[in-house]
């Protein structure tokens, strides 16, 4: 059987892990679990080029550098398509297939989340190439997981009899929403799945089915990616096609309509990593049952997952509590209520606050800004830029600057002239000036950025020419 097409999906905000998920950075591209992001760790687990092809990652603009510096990082070269706007899984699975199918019709299709956990990686992998041969077969086959408790959080699947000759590989009869307790129990009782979200598939197959009962949703895709153009490193699905796609998932497009759903039962610790309390349990636990993660300290605490990023924090004599601190953001929560953090976030976006939306560190693909201190008519930032990387070249309306290097060393373009500035050295940007930032060195250049002025707003920015395509 030829290589196995893996397409990753890596477009979701992750507002239940908040705040450490944010908007700009969600939980996908975070060290949660150790010193890798799931993604990261997803990627590594694809590495096996007997079995897979190279990874086809299908994100938003948004996550563009970030999908890109983290593939990288983890040493895995492969494709990233941009979706222009946020259409669920199911627009995501029609673009996987059509790409797939002007491979070849009879590709074999594995569609994987970013921001899952796997504990049995090799067993999951394992599980993969069953799916697969199922898959060529003409079967759109997904992973269902041995519960090991009556979760409220998943879809379930009744798995029935044997769907083919291919080892454990079952017929689907029926999906079930996310169930109350009582129901869940039941279901756990009867043998019913969790409905994992991984699914295989060929390409042709999975195209006529969504043309059969999405019409609108295959039309769109098709449409998408023969109008798809090259931006730097991506391929950049045409926005006006694509956001002709109902917004749909991929379970209620397809897999609870079709006659070709299978099912293959699995326990290799698999978890969505849905909230602060799946968290705690996945990570090394003490003998009292707490995780503590950064600068933190428990005494005669049980069963507490504690996450301090910035500063210390400390928690005496309570049990089963998330408690979560960044430089500008604390959430403490009962334990069996952190997935409610969803409805926290959203009432912070609806007061218009900026920590649901993005970190004091923002990350660019130059590197990265981080706020220090604002005010009326100030704010202070440290600015910290990649070896060889060049900020846009820019003017502001509003706003004046002084840099301050304390790190490495930059050339700075201010109008007509081009400046070195070094370590303990400044230079002052006058309102309007055209200027742009660049670390020429090997090392990584760090400054100070006073603002001064009337308006500091990220959008008093008039790009004029840019590296990353975005003036």
């Amino acid at each position: 059987m030829s290589l196995i097409l893996p397409f990753i999906m890596c477009g979701g905000s992750g507002t239940r892990m908040w705040p450490v998920s944010r908007e700009s950075l969600p939980k996908q591209f975070i060290p949660l679990l150790d010193e890798r992001s799931t993604f990261q760790t997803t990627l590594a687990m694809l590495a096996r080029p007997k079995i897979f092809a190279a990874p086809t990652v299908i994100t938003n603009r948004d996550y563009r550098f970030l999908v890109g510096d983290q593939m990288q990082v983890a040493g895995v070269a492969g494709d990233i398509v941009l979706e222009p706007s946020r259409r669920d899984s199911g627009p995501a699975v029609a673009v996987a297939a059509e790409l797939a199918f002007r491979r070849a019709p009879d590709s074999v299709v594995a569609m994987l989340a970013a921001d899952h956990a796997i504990a049995d990686r090799e067993g999951f992998v394992a599980l993969c190439a069953q799916a697969a041969q199922a898959a060529a077969e003409g079967y759109i086959v997904t992973l269902g997981v041995t519960p090991d408790h009556p979760a409220t959080g998943y879809g379930y699947i009744r798995p029935g009899e044997a769907a083919t000759k291919v080892a454990d590989v079952r017929k689907v009869m029926a999906f079930a929403e996310k169930p109350d307790a009582a129901t869940a129990a039941r279901y756990m009782a009867e043998g019913y799945l969790w409905n994992s979200g991984n699914f295989f598939f060929r390409a042709d197959v999975m195209r006529a089915q969504i043309e059969a009962f999405e019409p609108e949703m295959a039309l769109a895709a098709r449409e998408a990616v023969e109008s798809a153009r090259a931006d730097l490193d991506f391929l950049v699905l045409d926005a006006e096609s694509f956001e002709r796609a109902p917004r749909k998932s991929i379970d209620y497009a397809v897999m609870e309509r079709t006659d070709r759903a299978a099912v293959i039962p699995c326990d290799v610790g698999w978890s969505d990593v849905g909230s602060w309390a799946s968290v705690r349990e996945l990570s090394p636990q003490d003998s009292n049952g707490n995780v503590v993660r950064g600068e933190g300290l428990v005494l005669d605490a049980s069963n507490v997952y504690l996450r301090a990023d910035e500063g210390v924090a400390a928690v005496v004599g309570v049990s089963d509590v998330v408690v979560v601190t960044t430089g500008d953001a604390v959430l403490v929560a009962a334990a069996d209520r952190s997935d409610q953090v969803k409805e926290l976030v959203a009432q912070l976006k609806a007061q218009g606050r900026r920590e649901p939306l993005e970190h004091r560190r923002v990350y660019r693909p130059w590197g990265y800004y981080q706020s220090i201190d604002a005010g009326v008519r100030h704010q202070v930032k440290r600015i910290s830029v990649k070896p060889g990387a060049a900020l846009s070249l820019q003017k502001h309306h509003h706003r004046a600057e002084h840099w301050v290097v304390v790190h490495g060393t930059a050339v700075v373009t201010r109008d007509s002239e081009k400046v070195l500035v070094h370590e303990n050295e400044s230079i002052y940007l006058p309102i309007g000036c055209v200027h742009r930032l660049e670390n020429p060195g090997k090392i990584d250049l760090e400054l100070i950025e006073v603002q001064t002025g009337s308006y500091l707003g990220e959008d008093d920015i008039v790009r004029l020419e840019d590296v990353y395509n975005r003036a």
